[in-house]
């Protein structure tokens, strides 16, 4: 009887708390502000008696609410700069009437971005910015919060959430004085679910900074007005206590959860990781469908290759949401048209690392988190965010980087135009001849794309045709002069083969030799002359002419 699959054991609260690790970073928060919301929700929620059905309404809703935080990165960018800044400012400021609106969007407006260049500090080009603002901006200004909750609620519908957690996200920026979005609830109107979600995700940032003291002040400062003046009354009468031991939040939140309920099922894991992908493509502009279309290409190089099924499902679901620390990184960067600059280039190759924090706090998604991290390192160590090299890459991982490399090449980008089929199947080939993508895995990649796979084959880490034959003969145990006997060659050249050999897979003795050869399907050849790229195939093999 089979094994379950690990991923049969993922539930939707472990599902949604990773993809609040995202949200955190896309709110310029550290990460787990969203879990200790919940914690600090949840024990307001037991203070003020509300029964179960209200408290996983509680749950979920503070999962959730803040999601869609991204959706409009691009826009805040444009006309703000740093989003994540824009965001983390955002909790900071008391929206009581239009001149705390106003002074809050000048004081981010002109603060650069990828559409209007770097930070303006003259008085005449932040006039010029105020006016194109006036203009238009005040349109896409009075839409970011509308557009949040709208983006939070339909990932809720995609996973099935509760109507009565979709109706408190609803709530997430409504505000007791009815000065809120989108509807200018006021009072009693907004949910209680609500407002205690909305009081602990500002006390919980300023206790983050500062301590209880002033998430207490806070709460009062803004009672009446932000908060309800009964649940901040809550609140303050036994602050220390909601807000002690807020370490270790994932787990606090998992054991917290109020119906865990049963596992996904692999078919709703799968639904649940597409929509996740496409919820995270949206942060930009140019990156609309390119999870999912990575993780086609990925999937269909896998069957080419002969990846067996459960490593095969790993490699799609790690594909959908390989770009899931994406949302740690400002559209100032993403979007910028020109260069980025060192430090830019910096917070780029974070990402992946990112992606894979964010998934291994999940020990069923570990799996995942595992392939995703690769999709940007090379074979010869140029990649990152590790510089892994050779053996350290899985076949997983080898397949993902160069189903990455070839989808993003298609696709426009803010910096350079969109790429045709042949010019990046061109770069994808060029690359492996520059020893950073496997060839095996580009020329699956191909072929799922639909190009001609060339007669003459190709092989992992970019060994050679000969090389093959030599690892084959020495993961059978045979010395560098046996092997060279077999193949007529001179032990020097044997021992050449070897030392390229160890050198493009990463291993440092026959055992690793051999235990590469297996994980790559190196078995035996019964007729070494029919290959891939034997002399006998096209007379472009490596033959003699390997020596």
């Amino acid at each position: 009887m089979a094994e379950p699959s690990a991923f049969s054991r993922v539930r939707l609260a472990e599902l949604l708390a990773v993809l609040s690790l995202g949200a955190d970073l896309g709110m310029g928060q550290p990460m787990e502000h969203v879990l200790r919301q919940c914690l600090v929700a949840l024990r307001l929620a037991g203070e003020l008696g509300l029964d179960e059905e209200d408290r996983e309404v509680v749950y979920y809703g503070s999962l959730v609410s803040w999601v869609g935080c991204h959706v409009d990165a691009y826009e805040q960018a444009k006309w703000f700069g740093d989003d994540t800044v824009l965001k983390a400012d955002f909790r900071r400021t008391d929206f009581s009437g239009p001149v705390a609106e106003a002074r809050f969007m000048l004081r981010h407006l002109g603060g650069g971005g990828p559409t209007l260049g770097p930070t303006f500090t003259s008085a005449a080009e932040r006039a010029r910015l105020g006016l194109a603002f006036l203009r238009v901006g005040r349109r896409d200004a009075a839409a970011i919060l509308s557009n949040h909750w709208q983006a939070a609620d339909a990932l809720a519908a995609q996973l099935g959430l509760t109507p009565g957690v979709r109706a408190c996200v609803e709530q997430t920026f409504e505000r007791w004085d009815g000065r809120g979005a989108p509807k200018g609830a006021r009072g009693e109107q907004i949910l209680l679910t609500a407002r205690l979600v909305n009081l602990a995700d500002v006390v919980v940032a300023y206790h983050r900074s500062a301590g209880t003291q002033a998430a207490v002040a806070v709460a009062r400062e803004r009672r009446g007005t932000q908060f309800d003046p009964a649940v901040v009354d809550a609140f303050t009468a036994c602050a220390e206590e909601l807000m002690a031991d807020l370490d270790g939040g994932w787990d606090q939140v998992q054991r917290a959860a109020p119906a865990p309920g049963t596992p996904l099922t692999e078919a709703e894991l799968d639904a649940a990781l597409l929509a996740v992908a496409d919820f995270v493509d949206v942060k930009s502009p140019w990156t609309i469908g390119h999870s999912r279309g990575v993780a086609e290409l990925a999937q269909a190089a896998a069957w080419i290759v002969g990846l067996p099924d459960p490593a095969r499902d790993t490699l799609r679901r790690a594909a959908l949401v390989h770009d899931l620390g994406r949302l740690g990184v400002p559209n100032s960067v993403w979007d910028k048209p020109g260069p980025l600059s060192l430090a830019e280039t910096e917070r780029v190759r974070l990402h992946p690392y990112l992606t894979e924090r964010m998934l291994a706090c999940s020990p069923a998604l570990a799996p995942i988190a595992a392939v995703a991290v690769q999709h940007h390192e090379r074979l010869d160590g140029s990649g990152y965010p590790r510089g892994l090299s050779g053996a350290a890459l899985t076949p997983e991982g080898r397949l993902l980087a160069a189903a990455d490399l070839y989808q993003a090449h298609t696709e426009e980008r803010a910096y350079r135009r969109a790429g045709t089929p042949e010019e990046a199947a061109a770069l994808l080939r060029a690359e492996v001849r520059a020893g950073r993508i496997d060839a095996g895995a580009a020329e699956a990649v191909l072929g799922a794309a639909g190009h001609r796979r060339p007669r003459r084959g190709t092989w992992p880490a970019g060994l050679t045709t000969r090389e093959v034959e030599v690892l084959r003969l020495l993961a059978r145990g045979l010395s560098t002069r046996r092997v060279a006997e077999v193949l007529h060659i001179s032990p020097r050249t044997a021992g050449h083969h070897i030392e390229h050999i160890y050198a493009k897979t990463g291993a440092t003795n026959r055992a690793l030799a051999g235990l590469f050869a297996a994980r790559h399907g190196l078995g035996p050849s019964t007729d070494p002359a029919t290959e891939p790229g034997s002399a006998r195939d096209d007379g472009l093999g490596a033959g003699a002419r390997d020596d």
